[in-house]
């Protein structure tokens, strides 16, 4: 499974923007790598399944028509820079290829982006949705840490609400499954979840573990909550296999080396004009060298190296997985599930052979073997309807495995102001709720209240106190947040004061924030009482006697019993 998202970056107010480079990086190395493999493998009509996470940021940046514009804006700027390479480094050997190598690819990703897909490549993953071969679960609107927003329970809401109907807008019908932000879980969200209509979520190993009752099956089957929602778990085997820099399969010497890009290590006035306009250096994506090993030397890359390594990582993978496989298989009494999520942009932008390690895995399982299949969570409980009922833990799959990374010392004071937003927002809700039951869409309170609900969501996205961590862009993050909290403040105040706002100035901050423009926010805070979660009865819901829950549940009891 692949966890797909990026923070809304949006600033139509200034020609280029560094942050929106994020964007263009992960379409030109993950996003595009990734589209062109699944339109072979449906050519090829090699079966396979893969399930992919696309949360409302992400998808509301690919269908912009002003960063589309950009994109292309960039990749001609790298198509020129690659043309220029091509002929500087004619007599090299060493570094030629490579420059032959991203020409192609850059004017691949061009025609794809452009020809293929007319600029819109959320469209591709939807096709491959509609053929079967991809599942589409959807996310929180902004990628909400859910946890720490709990304190008010119709931020949870509106956060699982607007996503889920930011999804249906968008793939034509709704979601099965849900990507809780950094599979945040506390026991009770999948009350809301339930309440969307969500089939299924994934939580880290530990949720799975330390659940209550103790899973008959661990992480290789899905449990029930109370609610009813299936709850998936995280192997660990296979995802750090995979993720991990040092011990994984992205560290291996012969892979292209990350942390060297030509933005900086070319003379400056030739780089110049492919790099920030202010004249600090920046990647270009054009990366001659492999990782070689730990040290500052490096050598050339060899892509013929590293595609090889590739398929042999691939083997060793499915190796694995068939003999974990054959070894739970005889523990079971049904076919054990392995569940390996990973942030897509590990495939392609971090670990460049990525994206060719997913053809060469999809090939081998569907040729090489006779054990593993893939599948996506909706079939396996198709396959399996009856599960354990338990509750999962309080769990993420971060820093340590709980709320640590999202609030310590450096992202601390983001939540008062974040809590007290949110409250101010149930009393405008409860204020003016009459202008969203029956006012004209065009009203400028209705307008208002509806970007105050913009503003809070993206004040909460998760992305922001993430970047005040790890330290990297931490003063657009600082900024971000009290942009969106200081807008939010003040449309509040004209409200609350006034009954009005200045029409000027919200028009003004709807061109520049126009993330859900074709969603009602403000009325997934209407109705309070839905999105609290009553602690006292979380884990107490009863079941009726025939769900299947219920029923593998007291089958278990008894088996304990006679044992």
């Amino acid at each position: 499974m692949l966890h797909t998202h990026l923070p809304f970056v949006r600033h139509p107010e200034e020609e280029y923007f560094l942050e929106e480079n994020w964007l263009f990086e992960a379409i030109t190395e993950t996003y595009i790598p990734l589209i062109r493999i699944f339109d072979r493998l449906v050519e090829d009509g090699v079966p396979f399944r893969m399930t992919m996470s696309f949360t409302p940021p992400l998808v509301s940046m690919l269908r912009d028509g002003l960063l589309q514009n950009r994109f292309v804006r960039h990749i001609n700027k790298l198509i020129e820079l690659s043309e220029k390479e091509v002929e500087r480094t004619g007599f090299d050997p060493h570094y030629h290829g490579l420059a032959l190598m991203y020409n192609r690819r850059f004017k691949e990703t061009k025609e794809i982006f452009l020809d293929r897909y007319h600029r819109d490549l959320v469209s591709a993953f939807k096709k491959f949705q509609d053929l079967g071969v991809v599942e589409i679960i959807g996310s929180c609107a902004t990628h909400g840490f859910l946890p720490n927003l709990s304190v008010n329970p119709e931020s949870v809401r509106a956060q699982v609400r607007v996503g889920v109907e930011h999804y249906k807008k968008t793939f034509g019908r709704a979601p099965r499954g849900f990507w809780l932000p950094e599979c945040g879980y506390y026991p009770g969200v999948d009350e809301v979840l339930k309440e969307a209509g969500i089939r299924y979520f994934i939580v880290d190993s530990h949720g799975i573990i330390n659940a209550d009752p103790v899973p008959r099956y661990s992480v290789y089957a899905p449990i029930y909550c109370p609610s009813g929602v299936a709850a998936f778990g995280r192997d660990w085997e296979s995802s750090k296999q995979v993720w991990s820099s040092k011990e994984g399969y992205p560290g291996d010497p012969d892979y292209r080396e990350y942390y060297r890009d030509i933005g900086h290590e070319l003379e400056y006035n030739y780089i110049k004009p492919y790099i920030h306009p202010e004249g600090f250096r920046v990647n270009t994506g054009m990366k001659y060298w492999r990782i070689t090993g730990n040290t500052d030397y490096k050598e050339a890359y060899r892509p013929d190296w590293a595609k090889e390594k590739a398929a042999n990582h691939a083997g060793n993978f499915m190796y694995n997985r068939e003999k974990q496989i054959e070894h739970l298989s005889y523990h079971m009494d049904r076919k054990p599930i392995i569940l390996a999520p990973y942030d897509a942009e590990l495939f392609g932008h971090w670990w460049f052979e990525g994206p060719l390690w997913i053809d060469f895995l999809i090939r081998k399982i569907a040729y090489d073997q006779q054990t593993v299949t893939l599948i996506t969570p909706s079939e396996y409980l198709s396959e399996y309807p009856t599960n354990q009922m338990s509750l999962p833990s309080f769990s993420t799959w971060g820093y340590k495995g709980y709320s640590e990374f999202w609030l310590e010392g450096s992202n601390d004071w983001v939540y008062p102001y974040l809590h007290q937003a949110a409250r101010c927002m149930a009393e405008l809700i409860e204020k003016f709720s009459s202008h969203l039951a029956s006012g004209s869409k065009k009203s400028i309170v209705r307008r208002a209240l509806n970007q105050a609900a913009r503003e809070l969501l993206l004040a909460e996205s998760s992305d922001w106190p993430f970047i005040m961590k790890t330290g990297t862009m931490v003063p657009y993050a600082h900024k971000r947040v009290k942009t969106h909290i200081n807008r939010f403040h003040h449309i509040y105040e004209s409200l609350i004061t006034s009954g009005t706002l200045d029409e000027d100035w919200l028009r003004e901050v709807e061109w520049r924030d126009n993330i859900f423009s074709h969603i009602d926010c403000a009325r997934y805070y209407l109705d309070r009482k839905i999105g609290r979660i009553n602690p006292a009865r979380t884990g107490k819901k009863k079941k009726p006697a025939s769900h299947p829950a219920v029923k593998l549940k007291k089958t278990v009891i008894k088996k304990r019993k006679k044992k």
